[in-house]
C-alpha cells in the first residue's frame, strides 16, 4: 500500500478510530504497512503529545509568577534531560526486546523482560532521587541560576526526588510499545493528565481549599499525575489486559534478560545522554545572557518539543515494527517500515514548521507578552522550526535502529553531530561571532539536519539487519 493509498482509503478514519480504541488484537508482521504504521503511531503520537502537555501546562500556569519562576521551570527541566536520558534509554532496551519476543510468540519471554525492565527502573531511579533532593539548590546555582530561580529550590528538589515516576511511566509504556498495545499507554497519560491539569492551577494559585504554594505546586502537581498514571500502568499489567501479561511466576529476577536489556539500554541510556546533555550545554550558554533569555528559550523550546511529538510517535511506531519483524524473520518489511513511516513524518512536520513560521508571534504571544521575553522565544521557534521537514527523517531512522538492537549507530552520530558539533557551534556563533541566543538557535538547526542526512546514509547499508537480542 503507497502513501497514497493509505491517505485516500476509504477506511483511513477506521483505522484511527481503531488505533485509539485500542481494538486492533491482530499481528503487525503482516498485510498493509501503511495501516500497521497508523495503528501504532496515531496513539503513540497522542500518547507522547500528552507526555508533553505535563510541562506545557506547568509553564502555561507558571508564566503568570514571572520571568524566574518560568527559568526555574526551564533550568530544572534541563537538569532532568539527565533523568530522561536514563528514562529514554532504558525504554529503547525494553521496547526492542519485548518488540523482539511479542515478534518471536514468546508472551513468557515478553513478560520476564517487562519485569526485569521495572526492577532496573527502581535500582536506578531511588540513589537519583535522593541525591536530587539534597542538592538541588547546588544543582541549581551550577547551571548559573541567578538568586531569583535560586528561591523556587523547592519546585527542583521535588521534581528531582520524586523522579521515579518519570522513569516508571517512561518504561512500562515502552513495555506497552513494544507489545504493540500503543493505545493503553495512551490512555495512562490520559489519566495522568487530567490530575495535573486540575490539580496545577490549585496548587500554584491556592484555588478553593488548596494551599498557595506557588511554583512547588506545579512540581507537586505533575508528580502526583503520573505517580497515579504509574499505579494504573501496574495494575493493567497484573490483569491481563493487553499483549503483555506478568503473573507471579514472572515476578523473579532473570540475570540473563536482566544483562541482555542492560547491555542494550547501557548503550542506549549513554546515546540519548549524549543528546540530553547537549541541551544542558545550550541552557549554560544562553545563562550567560540573563534570565529574560532563558525564560524565552523555555517557552520556544516547550513548544518546539510539542509540535515534534508526531515524530515521536511515527519513530516509535517504526521501531516496534523493526523490531516485531526482525523477530518475524522479515526484515525487508521491517525496513519498508522505516521509509514509509519517515515519509509520513516528514509531511507531518512540514506542515506543523511551515505554521511556525508564519504565526510564531500569536503562538508566543499566548504564553507571555513580556517585551523581553517574547522576542527570544520567536527567533527560536522560527529558526528551529524551518527545518522540520529535514529533522523528520533523522528521529525515524535513528530509533529504527534502537529498534532493531543496534544502538551503538545513533549513539556515534549523536556523539559527532552534537558534542562535537551542536556545541562549540553554538558557543562560537553566540559568543565569537556576536549572534548571541540567535547563534545557539542555528546551531540547532545546523547539527539536526546533519544528523538526518548521517542516519540515512547509514541505514541504507543494513547492517542494523543483522543484529540479535
Amino acid at each position: 500500500m503507497s502513501e497514497i493509498e493509505v491517505a485516500a482509503s476509504p477506511g483511513l478514519w477506521s483505522t484511527i478510530r481503531e488505533s485509539i480504541a485500542g481494538s486492533h488484537r491482530g499481528e503487525y508482521t503482516d498485510g498493509a504497512i501503511g495501516r500497521a504504521i497508523l495503528l501504532l503511531a496515531v496513539p503513540m503520537v497522542l500518547e507522547l503529545v500528552l507526555e508533553s502537555v505535563f510541562a506545557v501546562v506547568d509553564v502555561f500556569f507558571v508564566s503568570r509568577l514571572g520571568a524566574d519562576a518560568i527559568a526555574t521551570v526551564g533550568v530544572t527541566e534541563s537538569i532532568l534531560t539527565i533523568m530522561y536520558a536514563l528514562a529514554v534509554g532504558l525504554s529503547v532496551g525494553a521496547m526492542a526486546t519485548i518488540a523482539r519476543r511479542v515478534g518471536e510468540r514468546d508472551p513468557d519471554g515478553a513478560a520476564r523482560a517487562a519485569v526485569q525492565a521495572i526492577a532496573l527502573g527502581v535500582i536506578v531511579s531511588v540513589p537519583i532521587g535522593l541525591l536530587g533532593f539534597w542538592y538541588a539548590r547546588p544543582l541549581l546555582a551550577l547551571m548559573g541560576a541567578e538568586p531569583g530561580v535560586l528561591a523556587h529550590s523547592s519546585y527542583t528538589a521535588i521534581v528531582l526526588g520524586l523522579n521515579g515516576v518519570i522513569l516508571m511511566i517512561f518504561l512500562i509504556n515502552a513495555v506497552f510499545r513494544g507489545a504493540g498495545d500503543a493505545a493503553v499507554a495512551m490512555r495512562v497519560l490520559w489519566i495522568a493528565n487530567v490530575f495535573n491539569i486540575v490539580l496545577d492551577p490549585c496548587l500554584i494559585f491556592g484555588l478553593g481549599p488548596f494551599p498557595r504554594l506557588g511554583v512547588t505546586g506545579a512540581a507537586v502537581a505533575t508528580t502526583t499525575g503520573r505517580g497515579i498514571g504509574v499505579l494504573l500502568q501496574l495494575y493493567i499489567l497484573s490483569r491481563g489486559q493487553g499483549r503483555v501479561t506478568i503473573r507471579r511466576e514472572h515476578l523473579t529476577l532473570d540475570p540473563a534478560v536482566m544483562m541482555s536489556m542492560l547491555r542494550l539500554s547501557g548503550t542506549a541510556v549513554f546515546q540519548t545522554l549524549i543528546a540530553t546533555t547537549s541541551w544542558i550545554g545550550l541552557v549554560r550558554i544562553l545563562a550567560a545572557f540573563g534570565s529574560d533569555v532563558l525564560a524565552g528559550n523555555t517557552i520556544a523550546i516547550r513548544i518546539v518539543v510539542f509540535a515534534l511529538l508526531p515524530s515521536w510517535g511515527f519513530a516509535n511506531a517504526a521501531a516496534t515494527l523493526v523490531g516485531q519483524n526482525l523477530g518475524a524473520g522479515k526484515p525487508d518489511r521491517a525496513e519498508t517500515s522505516v521509509w514509509r513511516a519517515s515519509f509520513y513524518n516528514m509531511v507531518a512536520l512540514a506542515g506543523i514548521g511551515l505554521l511556525f513560521v508564519v504565526f510564531a508571534d500569536p503562538i508566543v504571544a499566548g504564553f507571555t507578552s513580556d517585551p523581553g521575553v517574547a522576542p527570544i522565544a520567536v527567533r527560536g521557534l522560527r529558526i528551529i522550526s524551518a527545518g522540520f521537514p529535514v529533522y523528520a527523517y533523522g528521529y525515524v531512522l535513528t530509533q529504527s535502529f534502537n529498534g532493531a538492537g543496534d544502538a551503538v549507530t545513533p549513539t556515534l552520530i549523536n556523539i559527532f553531530c552534537l558534542w562535537l558539533g551542536e556545541i562549540p557551534l553554538a558557543y562560537v556563533l553566540a559568543r565569537t561571532a556576536g549572534l548571541g541566543p540567535t547563534g545557539v538557535y542555528w546551531s540547532i538547526f545546523i547539527a539536526f539536519s546533519a544528523m538526518s542526512v548521517v542516519s540515512a546514509l547509514l541505514f541504507r547499508r543494513g547492517t542494523w539487519r543483522l543484529k540479535r537480542i
